[in-house]
């Protein structure tokens, strides 16, 4: 605000009744004395309203003001830009607009910088954060009114009841109240001040209380209605939901609700957001001030006060079961909340078949268990997003066709199968499912194609999943985790640690070999069609066709990064398949050979190999890797030599070999002296190298380390400490460190010892000599 040297505008943003024209006129009073001209500009918002006229008049309040000038007219809204234009820039301004809810208002009033001489000052306070962004205000210059603190709220309170600074002996307990119910807004807070002042009567005050439970402050929701009036209707009807159903819903859930019932949710919230109606706190949840959930409701409620069962939202549980009770549904009910319902379900799903308009059904029903009888099951057609946690019935109800659901949450569900006997309905409009720790055993995607997002627990094959951007399901026999992300602009990527398992539960006597997977797979976008379903094919329970193991990861054939970890016990077989693959990470301790069509992979930059313990060789025409930039060969302790035709990588940056400790040198061609280098670390100078780009070469833990007395020793490769080579004390005291996990649950375990930090390692002696080159350098 200090700097002379430019115009700048200042936004004020806040919900109604926050107290940011109150603010705006604090600062007014205290700088405008700086200022050649000034102008406190209020109730844009109501006296532009309607016409045109309006604006005409506030521009001349404008003119006139700064101008000081009271014969000036304005014929038209382009005539007082055209005197604005030419008659700002003389002087050194402070102008507030206050209340603006439409940019059309600021081009009117203070349509660009250069209007105005360089220091004057634009000062808007409004609901809408959007008309500031419209604006081009800078966003270090857009301030959030913040609400009262208790303190702040309990010291204006006292100043309109009590006309001092603190409540009067004998009203703190009761001022405490008030300033509770009023939840940091001002306008609250100096209405219910002025309200009580002057009453002494302390059982008013509490009764006053008691009233604001169920009949609002109308002052107060009417001041705050205005931002709902000025809403598209649509966003209207977000509001109203978040009011009365989803406030302190996650936002991503409510997300799903809301487009499940139609609405363009993302941009909704976004908007109601912007006007102050809603906020997002930090952990993702739905919330809003007490007083804008009050009058959202409020408005539901004011048409019909005493009849429920017309209102177009409900959510107090003993209205609701009122209604279901006396089957007293009607058309009127679009959205129903019912958290903990005290009556069977049957009586719930028979009340809703007047309710033929209801498109939000949210119940939480516990864990409860109910016997329901044949033929009273029923849910309306008409609902869009389904969520009924706990949900009694092993199927839906065979009458609804579900041709318009959107939304389907029936987490901790005794659901076993959508419809009874299997039926197949295709449910095109179905793009969220959470079906988490349902009974859910089959379960048909085929039906589903426009499906988004999956959360289940099953142990049966899926189908077709080809829009499907996230997958979980946690709990199957073969699956740990399955994550699967589709992105714009990123790596089509599979990561895949699989893990042995003693037994399928699905099929206990299969001689099929059986494991556990952890799975992340990411795709790019546009979708490469059928990738999904080719990577969970194979089905989920835990016995695996290796074949159709290799078939299924070697069909995703737009992948460019692939991770395989784990006891697979071989390389899938047409990897040359995967024509696009650039990365390639296998840490896989069973293999001995990698196939010899790894080396068609003409697009490959990045390989990886890592803790491949029985690989001995690599393929003998590992130079026809083209593009190859990267080669780490990490802890393969089986791995003798380095084919000579690596020098044929012209491309080749980095050569990691750390802790290979069987190999003994690298093909001459590497350069002179690159391979006697006792206790080479690392080499950076490849002059004389036929492998021009190579810039990096690790070689650390090949050989044995000959020391300058002529000793031998050897060095662990877990904590880099040198050992003499003969000793079994040596390697005894060592194995017993904290720090070092060299042989910790040895499974030849003859001895026992506690370390330090409390951790039990078992060794035998005669087996780390048998055995050291394992395990040191």
């Amino acid at each position: 605000m200090d700097s002379e040297d430019d115009v700048q505008t200042v936004g004020i943003w806040g919900m109604g009744g926050a107290g940011k024209t109150t603010l705006a006129r604090a600062v007014f009073d205290h700088i405008s004395i700086w200022f050649e001209g000034n102008s406190f500009v209020e109730n844009v918002r109501e006296c532009s309203k309607g016409s045109l006229s309006g604006l005409k008049k506030l521009q001349k309040q404008v003119l006139k003001d700064v101008l000081n000038d009271q014969s000036i007219h304005v014929t038209s809204i382009s005539d007082g830009i055209n005197k604005m234009k030419k008659t700002m820039p003389g002087r050194k301004v402070l102008v507030v607009l206050d209340d603006v809810d439409d940019i059309d208002q600021l081009e009117a009033l203070a349509g660009n910088a250069n209007w105005f001489k360089p220091g004057s000052r634009i000062i808007i306070t409004t609901r809408d954060k959007q008309v500031l962004i419209a604006q081009g205000v800078n966003a270090d210059n857009i301030y959030n009114i913040s609400l009262l603190s208790r303190e702040e709220a309990i010291c204006l309170f006292s100043r309109h009841a009590f006309r001092r600074e603190v409540p009067i002996q004998g009203y703190e307990e009761l001022s405490g109240k008030v300033v509770h119910y009023a939840a940091g807004l001002p306008l609250t807070v100096k209405v219910l001040g002025s309200f009580l002042y002057g009453i002494t009567d302390q059982p008013k005050w509490v009764d006053t209380l008691e009233r604001l439970k169920t009949i609002p402050l109308e002052k107060t929701l009417k001041k705050l209605e205005i931002s709902y009036d000025g809403l598209e209707n649509d966003h209207k009807e977000i509001f109203l939901d978040v009011a009365c159903i989803l406030k302190g819903e996650p936002k991503d859930k409510a997300i799903k609700i809301l487009e499940g019932c139609g609405f363009h949710a993302q941009i909704g919230l976004e908007v109601l957001e912007q006007k102050s109606l809603i906020n997002i706190l930090d952990y993702g949840t739905l919330s809003m001030h007490d007083h804008l959930e009050e009058m959202g409701r409020n408005i539901v409620r004011r048409l019909h006060p005493d009849e429920p069962n017309r209102h177009s939202r409900l959510w107090v549980k003993k209205e609701i079961e009122e209604i279901l009770i006396n089957d007293l549904g009607t058309k009127a009910t679009r959205s129903m909340n019912l958290m903990y319902p005290g009556i069977h379900p049957a009586i719930v799903m028979k009340s809703l078949r007047k309710m033929k308009e209801l498109r939000l059904l949210c119940v939480f029903d516990g864990n409860k268990t109910w016997e329901i009888d044949e033929g009273v099951e029923y849910l309306p057609n008409s609902l869009r997003s389904l969520n009924w946690s706990g949900f009694a019935l092993s199927c839906l109800p065979q009458t609804f066709q579900a041709n318009n659901l959107v939304n389907l949450e029936m987490p901790w569900s005794y659901i076993s199968q959508l419809w009874e006997g299997g039926e197949r309905k295709v449910l095109e409009k179905l793009r969220f499912i959470d079906l988490f720790s349902s009974k859910l055993r089959t379960f048909d995607l085929g039906m589903t194609r426009n499906l988004e997002t999956l959360n289940l627990k099953i142990h049966a094959p899926v189908g077709s999943l080809k829009k499907l951007t996230s997958l979980k399901l946690n709990g199957c026999s073969r699956f740990e985790y399955v994550g699967v992300s589709i992105h714009q602009n990123s790596l089509a990527m599979l990561e895949l640690i699989v893990e042995p398992l003693g037994i399928c539960p699905l099929h206990p006597n299969s001689n099929l070999p059986k494991f556990k997977h952890q799975c992340k797979y990411g795709e790019v976008l546009p979708l490469s069609g059928g990738n999904i379903e080719k990577l969970i094919s194979f089905g989920l329970c835990a016995c695996t066709n290796l074949e159709s193991f290799s078939a299924s990861i070697c069909g995703l054939q737009h992948l460019t990064a692939l991770t395989l970890e784990g006891c697979i016990p071989e390389v899938p077989k047409d990897l040359w398949k995967l024509e696009s693959l650039e990365q390639l990470t296998l840490s896989m301790k069973e293999i001995n050979h990698l196939p010899d069509n790894i080396c068609m992979l003409k697009h490959l930059k990045y390989l990886d190999l890592k803790s491949c313990w029985l690989l001995e060789q690599l393929p003998m025409d590992l130079g026809g890797l083209q593009c190859l930039e990267e080669l780490h060969l990490t802890d393969c302790i089986s791995l003798r030599d380095i084919p000579n035709n690596i020098c044929k990588l012209k491309f080749l940056k980095k050569l990691h070999l750390p802790y290979c400790i069987q190999v003994e040198k690298l093909p001459e061609e590497l350069g002179p002296q690159v391979w006697s280098c006792s206790i080479l670390k690392s080499i950076t100078n490849f002059k004389k190298s036929k492998l021009p780009k190579l810039k990096f070469l690790k070689v650390s833990g090949s050989k044995v380390v000959e020391m300058s007395d002529g000793s031998q020793k050897t060095r662990c490769k877990y904590c880099d400490m040198l050992l003499a080579k003969e000793s079994n004390t040596s390697l005894k005291k060592h194995i017993t460190k904290p720090f070092c996990k060299a042989l910790k649950n040895d499974p030849e375990s003859q001895q026992t010892q506690i370390s330090n930090d409390g951790r039990i390692f078992h060794y035998n002696v005669d087996a780390v000599r048998d055995r050291i080159a394992k395990f040191v350098i």
